[in-house]
């Protein structure tokens, strides 16, 4: 399948969602179904790939928050000092994207095949999600004194930006798409 033809299914996967979702049902075994059906040829490419001769690790980089989101808060942190103060240079869960691209580095263990690759990824935007939500959690009595919001109504906030975050790296996170964000990024891209 070609890159094109795997991010207009996975496009067409999220409008089909998002229709989904404004009738009350439940979208999000519909995508992962749909994305694993589409995604596991990809993460074959990458075993194959990453079982070349030749191939090897590159050192470990990350970017904070992909997709900008770091490089936009510190932007605004820089211009809006109060925001820097209230809530720091850096995203309050910006350890979890770091965490999540040294998953995403280095993709499955060396011994997976296209299906344990593309649990492992599952998991790690799993735990992305998790991981932005307990931040929510620790902050929760902080912000809801800060903001005179409840700590539901921030608790829905946090659940908000995690399942936002989720849906972006399971969307544009696939391996093989040449993407410096991509599972697997710390290897040859796919040939």
């Amino acid at each position: 399948m070609s890159l094109r033809k795997l991010l207009l299914s996975i496009t067409f996967t999220a409008v089909s969602a998002v229709a989904a979702a404004q009738t009350g049902s439940q979208p999000e075994g519909v995508i992962d179904t749909a994305v694993r059906d589409l995604e596991l040829a990809q993460h074959a490419k990458l075993v194959h790939t990453r079982s070349a001769q030749g191939a090897s690790l590159s050192p470990f980089t990350t970017d904070g928050c992909s997709g900008g989101l770091s490089s936009v808060w510190l932007t605004t942190t820089g211009a809006i000092s109060a925001i820097a103060r209230r809530h720091g240079a850096h995203p309050p869960w910006e350890a979890c994207c770091v965490a999540h691209d040294r998953l995403y580095h280095a993709a499955a263990p060396p011994d997976a095949d296209a299906q344990a690759s593309y649990d492992a990824r599952l998991q790690a935007d799993t735990d992305l999600r998790q991981c932005v939500r307990r931040t929510g959690t620790e902050r929760l009595a902080a912000l809801s004194t800060e903001y005179d919001l409840s700590e539901s109504e921030v608790r829905t906030i946090y659940d908000g930006i995690a399942s936002f975050m989720y849906r972006a790296v399971r969307l544009g996170g696939a391996p093989c798409t040449g993407l410096s964000w991509r599972w697997g990024y710390g290897w040859p891209n796919c040939q």
